[in-house]
């Protein structure tokens, strides 16, 4: 079984979420684990909402709330037109969750209060996903990884409980891939675990890319696929540089040391786990999905092909080629 993941960009508008039934459908024949991140810029108006709330800015508070939920809506009208009424029920009950929360006094601790709202985004998004794809007769079943993915109570910052997790992801997602005849396909989130206590936790940087790699690692999935924005990985950043060009096949060391010095590649917490199974992972373009991407794998060729990092302040550039 194989690993998608798609991050924020890819379901920014209605458009991108058509986008992503495409490459699904396309796939369909296969069995998929799909980890989704929350919509477009929609975490960064639930930290703005979260903000308001520790502060006890009811105004503000209720402005980015408001919006929260016009944006899905808007979405599900766009996507669904006629057969929204399932969703939006589904919709409504979470965003009454949150308005629930909302109501409550913040406690004293700003990392809970963060992680037990910004959630919402990841929720939101797969069960619009979810909802999309069967309206598609492309059968899906939706999985909260906040009762798969057991971390530590470090609250934006969770610790991976390994053991715990596997077990976890083993029993409950693993019989649905037992049969190779069964195309199955499970939606689920990224960026979001819980604890023994069933409180919510987030994975801090990268934390979407990172649980399709918890995923992968527990299941002894095929290959990760990460979609992006852009069409594999890059030797520079394309918005700093002119004439970037695409690494075609790099190893799991040349990629964690050239996100060491910085440069724009997977963030090594989501590489360790995958190069400890050698596990492929895959960036690929969703806008151009029949492209090859590129490949980070257990590889001896050697690369010299020089990444660029980023430009100092005194307008110097940082050059890296590694070396094996």
């Amino acid at each position: 079984m194989k690993i998608f993941k798609f991050g924020g960009a890819s379901v920014k508008d209605a458009k991108g979420f058509e986008n992503v039934k495409n490459i699904i459908d396309s796939h369909k024949k296969e069995q998929l684990l799909v980890v989704v991140s929350a919509m477009g810029k929609t975490t960064n108006l639930l930290e703005l909402l979260i903000n308001a709330y520790f502060h006890d800015d009811k105004e503000n508070s209720n402005i980015h709330f408001q919006t929260l939920k016009e944006q899905h809506i808007a979405i599900i009208n766009e996507l669904f037109g006629n057969n929204s009424s399932d969703i939006l029920l589904s919709i409504n009950t979470l965003i009454d969750e949150l308005s629930d929360i909302l109501q409550e006094p913040a406690g004293d601790n700003f990392d809970y209060e963060y992680d037990r709202i910004v959630s919402y985004g990841e929720i939101l998004s797969t069960k619009i996903v979810a909802a999309y794809l069967q309206m598609h007769n492309i059968n899906n079943i939706w999985k909260d990884a906040r009762k798969l993915i057991r971390t530590d109570n470090t609250y934006r910052e969770g610790i991976v409980d390994w053991n715990t997790t596997q077990k976890k992801i083993q029993k409950h997602i693993q019989p649905y891939y037992n049969n190779e005849n069964t195309n199955q396909i499970i939606v689920t989130q990224g960026f979001i675990g819980g604890t023994s206590e069933g409180l919510t936790t987030t994975l801090g940087r990268e934390g979407s890319d990172f649980s399709a790699a918890v995923f992968a690692f527990a299941l002894n999935a095929e290959s990760v696929t990460i979609w992006k924005d852009v069409d594999g990985l890059l030797n520079a950043d394309p918005k700093l540089f002119n004439n970037t060009i695409k690494l075609e096949t790099i190893s799991y060391h040349e990629a964690i040391e050239l996100a060491y010095y910085g440069a724009s590649v997977i963030h090594p917490k989501t590489l360790k786990p995958l190069q400890n199974k050698n596990i492929p992972l895959w960036v690929k373009s969703f806008i151009h999905p029949k492209e090859r991407g590129s490949l980070i794998t257990h590889t001896e060729q050697n690369k010299t092909i020089p990444c660029w990092t980023g430009c100092k302040s005194d307008g110097s550039t940082i050059v890296i080629t590694p070396t094996t």
